[in-house]
């Protein structure tokens, strides 16, 4: 299943991909939460997608030009993997990490499928990251390795746009991985059983105006999905509707000579295998 979460005739809510259609689950299930971590809660993707499957033609809205809001509005907590692909790592001069180097973001920083991702007043170096997005499903503390993937909801795809010299101020990134608008985020979660391989086998790429700027693997990850999601519950109980973001490969902008730097009208695309394409124009504030 695809799912998505839309602005609609000014409110929100949730579509499931149907070909070329959303299925909008405000008349096909209205019993339903209109928000995806609520569903998530209400262990209801299942209901979600038998509702979509039977849905009458007037619960359809086109694809082509929804108005689409981040994949989860609400998580309550976005967190990111560092350093987490060997050759990304080497670019930028840091060592290899032998523990998951993990930082937050907030729920402000993120920018929905076809919405600006915004260059800010405070500087112009403004990097790109595709990163794969794993969206949790169900809540958990101690999670085995050999678990993980059951908790898991489903993927997205991120693009984790750093002001390099605000993120580099200071020892921890915060500051310059909050700016306002300054992540993108979906289109869609797409469900383990739509995936073409596993999770740890798929082509990550990242395009700026068109130009390939970064092309890997998912399986190039230091730690996987699954070791994460161990680690991060050692200390922490992940909840339905958080998200991690499993980290970078290389070819950001920071490391090429010269340096190149996401401007105003650009247009930068994440794709990654059998999940989908996110695209964001880049505005100036």
């Amino acid at each position: 299943m695809r799912i998505a979460t839309l602005q609609h005739n000014g409110q929100q809510i949730l579509g499931v991909r149907r070909d070329d259609n959303y299925v909008d689950l405000s008349k096909a299930a209205p019993d339903l939460p209109n928000d995806m971590t609520a569903l998530l809660e209400a262990n209801a993707l299942d209901k979600a997608g038998q509702a979509a499957a039977s849905a009458h033609d007037d619960a359809l809205i086109p694809a082509a030009g929804a108005n689409y809001l981040p994949v989860v509005t609400k998580p309550p907590k976005i967190l990111c993997c560092g350093l987490n692909y060997r050759d990304h790592a080497i670019e930028t001069g840091a060592d290899i990490p032998d523990y998951p180097i993990i930082f937050m973001r907030t729920p402000t920083t993120m920018a929905a499928h076809n919405t600006p991702m915004i260059l800010p007043k405070a500087a112009s170096d403004y990097d790109w990251e595709a990163e794969l997005a794993v969206i949790i499903g169900k809540a958990g503390r101690h999670i085995a390795k050999a678990d993980a993937l059951s908790h898991v909801a489903g993927y997205s795809c991120f693009n984790d746009g750093s002001i390099r010299s605000y993120q580099f101020k200071a020892p921890q990134w915060t500051m310059g991985k909050n700016f306002d608008a300054s992540g993108g985020f979906g289109p869609e979660l797409v469900t383990p059983d739509e995936l073409p391989k596993p999770v740890n086998d798929l082509r990550i790429q990242c395009r700026l105006n068109g130009e390939s700027m970064q092309d890997s693997n998912t399986g190039q990850h230091i730690f996987d999905v699954e070791t994460v999601i161990e680690t991060l519950t050692e200390a922490m109980t992940l909840c339905p509707g958080d998200v991690i973001i499993m980290g970078t490969p290389p070819g950001v902008g920071a490391a090429r000579t010269p340096q190149v730097w996401m401007k105003d009208g650009d247009v930068c695309e994440i794709e990654i295998e059998g999940i989908g394409v996110l695209s964001n124009p880049i505005v100036a504030e």
